[in-house]
């Protein structure tokens, strides 16, 4: 039988606020901790709710909802790019409300693809992405935050132009054709697949933790999909100097890799252990914020992300 003190640590990390672990009590006895007993369950809540402030800063990491909400902003962004790519429009409204200050999306429409396997498998990853934002959206219920701010045209640019993939006064226009889409798809693959990685060991959640490591997997076979395609394609050079660039955004060595390495195929990025590298989320926000410094905004969201998790290294 689970004691009080480590339930409500349970709930006290398995959302943002007093409402959200109310809900995951209700929740809690479907998921298996009705063991517990209801009056337990009834006494820990007002334990947790009462307290909470000692409770969060016992545990030094974030709560499993602010770790689930920083990921639902990440797919915001992948489905938004994937969708307009793929069907010339992005997400339902009804799949953008929630908590926070919500926002538009700037840029984005149809890629006239050429080659009808790459235009089958940006179907098919529109089409998870999409998954994804319903299943987060689902997990978090009334704490999902909602999609903020989203900028898909110049933010490319600037990224571009940072890499030196072109001059300082052109414009790079990921839908223009599939060679552009695949070096932008590359930009978000990669600090995606980081991304989760990092994440896992702050998620204390079982249910949660699978469900992440099932996304995490996803958003593999995705990157590996687009560098393959990028390597097929012979635009090494170019993935070289934006695979430089993330490098030079988050301020961690050498760790990103190219497409390339020793003069052979690198689609799966890895240490000499055959492991991938994980990256905490204050670097992945430098670079989708396009800044290297601490911030709370820009690049491809200009009002930052919604959340608790929204500033950068």
């Amino acid at each position: 039988m689970f004691g009080k003190k480590l339930v409500g640590q349970m709930i006290a990390r398995s959302s943002e606020n007093a409402t959200d672990r109310r809900r995951f009590l209700q929740s809690a006895g479907a998921l298996g901790l009705g063991i517990v007993g209801a009056g337990a369950l009834r006494s820990s809540a007002a334990l947790a709710d009462s307290d909470v402030a000692g409770t969060v800063a016992e545990a030094a990491a974030p709560s499993d909802g602010a770790v689930l909400n920083f990921a639902l902003n990440l797919e915001y962004l992948e489905a938004e790019f994937y969708s307009y790519a793929v069907h010339g429009h992005g997400l339902a409204d009804g799949l953008t409300t929630g908590t926070g200050r919500r926002g538009g999306v700037t840029g984005g429409k149809k890629v006239p693809f050429k080659t009808s396997r790459i235009r089958q498998y940006a179907t098919e990853i529109a089409a998870d992405e999409l998954a994804h934002v319903k299943f987060l959206r689902g997990a978090l219920g009334s704490a999902a935050v909602s999609r903020p701010a989203i900028n898909i045209r110049d933010s490319f640019t600037a990224a571009a132009r940072a890499a030196k993939l072109i001059g300082p006064n052109a414009v790079f226009d990921p839908y223009a054709n599939e060679n552009n889409f695949l070096l932008a798809a590359f930009l978000f693959e990669d600090v995606g697949v980081t991304a989760y990685k990092g994440a896992a060991p702050l998620i204390t959640n079982k249910t949660y933790l699978e469900a992440a490591a099932g996304i995490l997997s996803a958003e593999a076979y995705h990157a590996a999909t687009i560098r393959s395609s990028l390597f097929e394609k012979d635009l090494a050079p170019q993935v070289v100097k934006l695979s430089a660039a993330r490098n030079m955004l988050d301020g961690y060595g050498d760790e990103d890799q190219a497409i390339i390495r020793d003069k052979n195929a690198n689609i799966n990025p890895t240490d000499k252990n055959g492991i991938n590298f994980s990256r905490s989320y204050d670097r992945v926000l430098n670079i989708v914020y396009l800044n290297p410094n601490k911030t709370t905004k820009g690049g491809f969201y200009p009002w930052g992300v919604n959340g608790e998790l929204n500033t950068s290294s």
